[in-house]
């Protein structure tokens, strides 16, 4: 496992539009909304929700597989409600998990959502104790 990660971001206007990269992929085009940017590309807290809601997707697959459970798709969305005053940044995000199993139940995604939440997933764990964050499940 990686232990020291390093991403790169150059502006690549006039305004102020970034382009992003870590390793060897493809870059990542980060912006403002208008009227400080062209809104062409992801906006930074976009890029974390995104963060927060793969990161929780990827340790809710590990961890349900982990205890033998079948696991064929999974959904999830992130949204989040900005203070009104700056810094803007969340002061609640909701994570919604729609996951399609043939033999999870309602106390398997429980526990594993505890687990993700109290140490499993580091992005959740960088922000619990600042933000609001809750979840909701459904299973198919």
């Amino acid at each position: 496992m990686i232990n020291n990660l390093t991403v790169t971001a150059d502006l690549i206007n006039d305004e102020v539009k970034f382009s992003a990269i870590s390793r060897d992929n493809n870059n990542v085009f980060i912006n403002a909304i208008q009227p400080l940017g062209e809104a062409d590309g992801y906006t930074p807290l976009e890029l974390f929700l995104m963060s927060l809601a793969t990161c929780s997707g990827m340790t809710l697959v590990l961890l349900l597989r982990k205890m033998n459970k079948n696991v064929s798709g999974l959904n999830v969305s992130a949204s989040g409600e900005r203070k009104e005053t700056l810094p803007k940044y969340f002061k609640s995000i909701h994570l919604k998990f729609e996951l399609t199993s043939n033999d999870v139940h309602a106390d398997d995604i429980e526990k594993v959502i505890k687990n993700m939440e109290e140490y499993s997933c580091p992005i959740w764990n960088m922000v619990k104790n600042n933000v609001d964050i809750s979840s909701e499940y459904k299973i198919n």
